[in-house]
């Protein structure tokens, strides 16, 4: 840790390093932050992605704005909100935006670098302990489901991607499947390919590859069928924000997979570190804004071509509308528990408030 993390990092100049998550699987590549506008480009452009990360990131673009401004508070503030409003969904940004402010305001203009530094260090360090935990948690869910089963195997269908590269540094859906992997478990990932970003095919798949779990990636509509023919033992999701009452957001589709399990006496479990609850909604499905991305994610697809060349592809017409909302709810009564770094609970309002008694 320490400033050091897998999916971004300071270099020695103190400039934030972030992996380039639009052309993975097929390109490993780096982009340097070095400034506000760098940073809310990162966030818009989803160079990097996912809720935590998000977050880290947008924690250090704060501190990156402070060094840009010579620390004036100010215009530190200015700088925050733009960074606060690069995307609507994901609630991890709001709350280290927010957090980093409270933590300039009790600051000297000397030594406000400094603190901000370190306080964004420690987020993303205090995220890194909270994945570890949601990663014990629901691989002891993962066993359980297996000893019920009577099973020596277990088939998990995630949707988007929710691993290190979303959350640091082991993920927070992807994070039992590792430690279930690490303890000896035989288990089988159903990767959801998550159109129109192919999060799935391109992040997910890249990250179970390098840590040698068995995966298969499988088209959007294909997991209420193979549930449907008992090959899926479990679901587990990511979230970007979920609400007082239990409801979630997380990337378009996890409402339908949500459905399909139900459907079929499937257990579906969201996985997230706290910062990622808004107790200030309580009705998710109603209240929880939902971004709108450029139509053309959907019109265009990228990958390699014969040659083997890093493409961009059109795959609908130019007259053709395309309508992309980058998330959906699922709502709390589909979702079978919450697993978090400070245990695992139902979703609703009641028991979240119960476990969260001290945050409200």
């Amino acid at each position: 840790m320490n400033g050091v993390y897998k999916a971004f990092w300071l270099d020695e100049n103190d400039h934030l390093v972030v992996l380039d998550q639009r052309v993975l699987p097929f390109i490993e590549s780096s982009v340097t932050i070095t400034n506000t506008k760098e940073c809310v480009e990162a966030i818009k452009n989803m160079t990097v992605r996912g809720a935590g990360v998000i977050g880290n990131v947008a924690a250090f673009g704060v501190y990156l704005g402070a060094r840009e401004c010579t620390s004036d508070l100010a215009q530190l503030i200015q700088k925050a909100q733009l960074i606060r409003a690069s995307r609507p969904t994901a609630v991890n940004l709001m709350w280290a935006v927010d957090r980093m402010i409270e933590v300039a305001k009790k600051s000297s203009k000397e030594m406000m670098l400094e603190a901000l530094k370190e306080e964004a260090i420690k987020i993303s360090d205090e995220d890194c302990l909270r994945s570890r935990r949601i990663g014990e948690l629901g691989a002891d869910i993962f066993e359980e489901i297996m000893r019920q089963k009577g099973q020596k195997s277990i088939n998990v269908l995630t949707h988007c991607n929710a691993g290190w590269l979303a959350i640091v540094d082991e993920g927070s859906a992807l994070a039992p499947i590792y430690e279930a992997h690490k303890r000896g478990i035989d288990i089988h990932v159903w990767v959801d390919e998550t159109r129109p970003r192919n999060q799935g095919a391109n992040l997910t798949a890249w990250e179970l590859a390098k840590a040698g779990i068995k995966h298969t990636v499988i088209a959007d509509n294909t997991g209420g069928h193979l549930m449907q023919h008992q090959q899926v033992d479990v679901c587990i999701t990511g979230a970007d924000r979920v609400s007082r009452g239990g409801d979630a957001a997380n990337k378009i589709g996890t409402y339908l997979k949500a459905l399909a399990a139900f459907d079929n006496q499937i257990p579906f479990y969201i996985a997230l570190p706290l910062s990622t609850f808004d107790f200030t909604i309580v009705d998710g499905v109603k209240d929880i804004e939902i971004e709108i991305r450029d139509e053309d994610e959907v019109k265009f697809i990228r990958g390699l071509d014969k040659q083997g060349e890093y493409t961009k592809v059109q795959i609908v017409q130019d007259v053709s509308k395309a309508l992309n909302y980058g998330f959906d709810v699922t709502p709390a009564r589909l979702i079978t528990g919450l697993i978090t770094d400070r245990g695992v609970c139902q979703a609703n309002i009641e028991a979240i408030e119960a476990m969260c008694e001290d945050l409200l």
